[in-house]
């Protein structure tokens, strides 16, 4: 199995999770004299079943992050990391440069007047270096997935 395919079979996973968590609930408590639409016994188990085969895919995924190696200096993970914090920081600076650019009205002369204390431009120049630079780590590391096996 490909990285990428174990990666979606993740997703794939914690999306079932979910939905069953749902449906447990909504089968917990029945009228008196009724019959729940599902047993939720039996979904409990199907959950538990489910959350062992993702800790084990987790595991696995981890694992191959770890020793795959994304370049000379950084494993998989390292360049994971990096990229989580790549969009971190774009992401504040993108709200900064939001924040700072809104105009205030002044219906008169006398209102006092809001100016912004950032320099939006320069900060806009970051927010496109930090994009462009997240676009071409994240395209090599989904070039990557696709091409790693998994390792047990």
């Amino acid at each position: 199995m490909k990285l990428a395919e174990a990666l979606i079979a993740r997703a794939d996973y914690q999306k079932r999770i979910e939905q069953l968590k749902k449906r447990i609930h909504m089968n917990l408590k029945i009228q008196e004299g009724d019959e729940p639409s599902e047993d939720p016994n039996e979904m409990l188990s199907e959950l538990a079943e489910i959350r062992q085969e993702l800790t084990s895919l987790i595991k696995k995924i981890n694992r191959t992050n770890c020793e795959i190696r994304f370049d000379d200096e950084r494993t998989l993970a390292d360049a994971l990391t990096e990229r989580d914090q790549l969009v971190d920081q774009r992401s504040l600076l993108s709200k900064v440069v939001d924040e700072a650019s809104q105009q205030v009205g002044r219906y008169s002369q006398s209102e006092i007047r809001i100016v912004s204390t950032v320099n939006v431009k320069a900060i806009q120049k970051q927010v496109d270096h930090l994009s462009k630079a997240y676009r071409e780590m994240d395209t090599k590391i989904q070039g990557m997935n696709w091409n790693i096996d998994l390792l047990d």
